[in-house]
């Protein structure tokens, strides 16, 4: 008699969250596999302009306000390059890191970036190019993770920075953690200055739901998300 109330339970259960709306959240699809990717070359990044560094300096700000033009490939191109771009033949790229280990990712959640289908894009520094993980707008979904800072989903595109914490951390052990933070505000603020070099408005978000944003860019289990940085036309 217990068990036969025990079920009956167990299927009342389940019919309330099949009728109710409490079904489990739409889950994002999964990744392409390597042969069904999208792979866009970024055009070359300038290394030199009319805006100095004291001018980039001095007019960084968190700017949270954004007109909603596009912006274009090129300009992508130069904000990542800035945040994680190779600038040697060895390998080294635009922000110092501990033993050159490089524990970083940077993701692009793009919206409205001109000759780019709206998704989520991985940057490879060493090629300088953008790998398509998911398709469509995820801005929104973005928004929602960072405690829907509105920021977040208005700029043109927003720039996810993740670590491995593991390849510093096998070298440093736990003092590793501390360099790891310590590179991603470097490669930030690389993004903030190239950003207020060419006129555009950027903010960085450190508020979000970690496994949220880990779910929405279908990150490995080894990779943790550190810091958002939405841009955008002012």
């Amino acid at each position: 008699m217990r068990w036969c109330y025990w079920n009956y339970l167990v299927t009342l259960a389940i019919v309330l969250v099949t009728f109710c709306g409490c079904a489990k959240p739409a889950t994002i699809p999964p990744s392409p596999s390597p042969e069904q990717q999208t792979i866009i070359k970024l055009p070359e990044p300038r290394y030199d302009s009319d805006v100095s560094i004291e001018q980039s300096l001095l007019k960084r700000r968190s700017v949270r306000s954004y007109t909603g033009e596009s912006v274009t490939l090129q300009e992508v191109s130069q904000l990542l390059w800035a945040a994680q771009g190779i600038t040697d033949p060895r390998g080294f790229r635009t922000a110092p890191s501990a033993g050159a280990l490089y524990p970083l990712e940077v993701y692009m959640v793009a919206g409205d970036v001109q000759d780019l289908t709206p998704g989520v894009y991985k940057y490879e520094p060493e090629e300088h190019q953008l790998i398509g993980v998911i398709d469509g707008d995820r801005r929104a979904e973005l928004a929602d993770a960072a405690l829907a800072q509105s920021w977040v989903k208005e700029g043109a595109s927003a720039f996810v920075f993740t670590a491995v914490y593991e390849r510093t951390t096998r070298k440093y052990g736990d003092r590793g953690i501390r360099y790891v933070h310590i590179e991603v505000g470097h490669a930030a603020q690389n993004l903030c200055l190239q950003a207020a070099a060419m006129g555009l408005g950027a903010v960085t978000v450190g508020a979000f739901h970690d496994e949220q944003v880990a779910e929405l860019l279908n990150l490995p289990r080894d990779e943790q998300p550190l810091y958002i940085i939405p841009v955008g036309r002012k």
